[in-house]
């Protein structure tokens, strides 16, 4: 009997270990628990992330992975990071510590890759999708019941609407969404499932209406007339676009109008900068204008690579000896993605991040609900990383990572199912 027991062990564990579809199925769910937990959380994505890793291992055939990390999409975030832990080795008179903290904001980036080659293979990347906009639809209802019913506090210290997070992250999140949803609402009409392309319709001016009313962050108003033109451009004819276009500004008009809470956020803008330049006043639009003058003057000290990973705190204490008022802000993120890469790394980092912008753009250059989703996501980081380094925050960088690595790697399973049926075509 024991011997029996110990062949059929035996026999069992192999089996368990080369169930690549199984393992794969388990990774998948764990991509899908990052998702849900992404607008939730920081901790579950981390823990989520880790658990994805180890069920993946099982199912990698590496020489295939090693391929695949040659392509532009997946090398130029391998490059980026590469950067970073290189740039350690010239970034003097700071601490190792620094230096080391200095590579964690851009590790969650080689995560882009894998997820790339992961959902190549799997057929569950509309899992995560769907898994994020649910998450994401559950944050904007508790927001709008928040706005409605007062008493409906999770944080007092939050801004009101803001059930988790920050109003910056949420807007990052809600942007996303509605363009995902209006964009999947055109696809679905064309295979004449008009209920559901209704539903994602009033779901995507839900989120808009949730920014323009409840809560915001300037940031995502520079961002959606740029993904408005993008989704009518790509989505219209000619007389569509112009038709659209008229309703937009029709639609901004009408909130303008009717929304307070959107007057007092543009109107704070030329107040805070008035304090700034009137009495170097702390304000948001101050420091942004104090922090890019003196990264500007810290990139010119070192043009080609920097001052090195992890300086750019060292570099704001320094020059604000002595200073009062804004100029006297000490922080390690100028709220400008370029400048945050080009005070590390220089004019060589930040080739390396346009040309890893460039190549996710042309990855999601085609036709595709996954295209549109890959595309809104890098347009969005792009234009929001003018004010802000959104690429290297958590949060706004994981909804990059999560976007670009799953619907980069569901375009390029299309595109290799398609070469077989054309051949045989």
């Amino acid at each position: 009997m024991t011997a029996n027991a110990s062949d059929l062990s035996a026999h069992a564990s192999p089996s368990i270990w080369r169930n690549t579809a199984a393992w794969t199925k388990a990774a998948d769910i764990a991509v899908v628990l990052i998702a849900i937990s992404l607008p939730w959380s920081t901790s579950l994505v981390a823990i989520f992330a880790v658990a994805w890793l180890l069920l993946l291992i099982p199912t990698i055939e590496w020489t295939g992975f090693l391929e695949s990390m040659k392509r532009p999409a997946c090398a130029t975030p391998l490059l980026l990071f590469a950067l970073a832990v290189v740039g350690t080795l010239w970034a003097m008179d700071i601490s190792w510590s620094d230096r080391l903290r200095g590579i964690n904001p851009v590790a969650k980036l080689l995560a882009i890759p894998v997820l790339i080659y992961h959902f190549e293979r799997s057929g569950r990347g509309l899992w995560v999708m769907l898994a994020f906009l649910a998450s994401c639809t559950a944050v904007m209802l508790t927001s709008w019941l928040m706005f409605v019913d007062h008493r409906v506090v999770f944080d007092p210290a939050r801004s009101l609407g803001v059930p988790v997070k920050n109003y910056i992250a949420q807007s990052q999140e809600f942007a996303l969404c509605a363009f995902a949803a209006f964009g999947a609402a055109v696809y679905l009409l064309k295979a004449q499932r008009q209920t559901w392309a209704a539903l994602l319709l009033v779901l995507g001016i839900g989120f808009l209406a949730n920014m323009v009313f409840v809560a915001s962050s300037r940031t995502v108003f520079v961002c959606i007339p740029v993904l408005v033109v993008i989704f009518a451009a790509k989505h219209f004819s000619t007389r569509g676009f112009l038709l659209l276009m008229a309703a937009v500004v029709a639609a901004s008009a009408i909130a303008w109008s009717s929304s307070p809470y959107l007057r007092l956020r543009v109107a704070m803008i030329g107040s805070e900068y008035q304090s700034y330049h009137k009495s170097n006043a702390v304000t948001s639009v101050g420091e942004r204008l104090e922090f890019w003058r003196k990264s500007v003057k810290f990139v010119s000290e070192a043009p080609l690579v920097g001052h090195g990973t992890g300086s750019t705190k060292t570099l704001f204490a320094q020059d604000a000896v002595g200073q009062t008022g804004a100029s006297a802000q000490i922080i390690g993120n100028p709220h400008n993605q370029t400048l945050n890469v080009a005070v590390q790394w220089g004019l060589l980092g930040c080739l390396v991040l346009y040309a890893m912008w460039g190549t996710h753009l042309r990855l999601f250059g085609g036709a595709g609900l996954a295209a549109w989703v890959g595309l809104v996501a890098v347009v969005e980081n792009f234009v929001s990383s003018l004010l802000n380094s959104h690429l290297f925050d958590f949060h706004e960088g994981w909804i990059y990572v999560l976007a670009v690595g799953v619907a980069g790697g569901m375009v390029l399973r299309v595109s290799r199912t398609a070469k077989p049926a054309a051949g045989q075509a």
